[in-house]
């Protein structure tokens, strides 16, 4: 019984890996039921549960879940994937003489996807208690992690927006540039994260800016989406110009930061980011 029941496993992580569905998938969920089912008969829910020499009834039971992990991010179920990461914890906290990570190519790309998501959500607390447990884990240290293509693309991103060096993350976030397709499911929440920044940044720095500017300096297709984004913000157009609240509201909105270096260097700070993300516009528009 409990051979055929780890053979049929087998056959199940074996289709949910080359077929690479998304969760909302009918068959991607039928095959992840089943899997589970599997499991339950084999009493391979956690490892606890699992005889410490049995590798390959471990190893199923990872990828397993890793699968599970890999099609709810391509269906964009977040509350899925953090349930599936949960249950892969203690199978990546067992010792190498247990479970070697090397026999694991998908455990990177769910952490950094975990990373990622955590990053979106404005997790930045979880997000470095994570990294942290992480580099403790990880015997190459912090560079490795880095250097790691999956591991390494939520790091950068989060550095540089916390510098608002948004025109590397546009750079970071375009098709060729991601790791794998799942990451580039998180593509359009930043965008929108970003843009959100982006604003806010003009608000303090500039009055106001010419229409033009702002499509390319919020990467936004057409003079109608840019309207419709001035009039989520309360921005006024007139004249081919977009004027910003006044400068009155954003000294009250910005008394609270005097501590940190006071609104002139705010200003001094939102003007660099700005610049900086043009610039690099009008390089996307040369290039087209």
């Amino acid at each position: 019984m409990s051979g055929s029941a780890e053979q049929q496993l087998q056959k199940i992580t074996h289709a949910l890996k080359t077929q690479s569905l998304p969760l909302s998938d009918p068959q991607a969920s039928a095959l992840l039921r089943d899997a589970k089912r599997r499991l339950l008969q084999l009493n391979a829910l956690t490892p606890s549960t699992i005889p410490s020499q049995n590798t390959s009834l471990l190893t199923l039971a990872r990828e397993t879940y890793e699968q599970g992990a890999l099609a709810a991010i391509r269906a964009k179920d977040a509350d899925s994937f953090t349930r599936y990461v949960n249950q892969l914890s203690p199978f990546y906290e067992l010792p190498p003489n247990i479970l070697g990570t090397a026999n694991s190519p998908e455990r990177n790309k769910v952490t950094g996807l975990y990373l990622l998501l955590l990053l979106t959500q404005g997790l930045y607390d979880k997000f470095h208690s994570e990294l942290e447990a992480l580099t403790t884990r990880e015997s190459g240290g912090a560079t490795n992690i880095e250097n790691d293509p999956y591991l390494g693309y939520p790091i950068k991103l989060e550095r540089w927006l916390m510098e608002g060096s948004y025109d590397r993350v546009w750079k970071a976030m375009k098709k060729g540039e991601v790791p794998c397709e799942e990451y580039g499911v998180f593509s359009d929440i930043l965008t929108s994260q970003i843009r959100s920044e982006i604003a806010s940044s003009s608000e303090r720095a500039y009055p106001s800016l010419p229409l033009a500017s702002t499509k390319s300096l919020l990467f936004l297709d057409s003079e109608g989406a840019v309207v419709d984004f001035c009039r989520s913000r309360n921005w006024t157009i007139k004249d081919g110009h977009i004027y910003f609240p006044s400068a009155a509201a954003a000294a009250a909105a910005t008394s609270d930061d005097d501590e940190e270096g006071g609104p002139q260097e705010q200003q001094e700070l939102s003007k660099m980011v700005i610049e900086n993300t043009l610039g690099y516009a009008r390089e996307l528009e040369t290039i087209v």
